[in-house]
């Protein structure tokens, strides 16, 4: 436990961050496993609109400091390559 008055206040800060980090990150793994369902079941017209979708929901999770840049961008562009074979 801390022993000093501004690590108690960092600890409560934690919490709190944590709690909001884990919603941001829920956020944006739901919206890529609606995207991955909507590929899987063949509707391009769909698997587009969630695309554009989750890409906001990921790059929101970068600028929030959740995800890091390389790995959304690199998701992303495989996301988009799955879409774009659809036939």
């Amino acid at each position: 436990m801390a022993n000093h008055k501004s690590a108690e206040k960092r600890a409560r800060q934690t919490e709190r961050r944590t709690v909001v980090n884990r919603s941001r990150r829920s956020r944006m793994r739901t919206s890529v496993r609606k995207l991955e369902d909507a590929i899987a079941s063949g509707d391009k017209a769909v698997a587009a609109t969630l695309l554009r979708a989750a890409e906001g929901e990921l790059a929101r999770g970068v600028s929030k400091g959740v995800a890091h840049k390389n790995t959304i961008s690199r998701k992303t562009s495989r996301l988009t390559k799955r879409v774009k074979a659809m036939a």
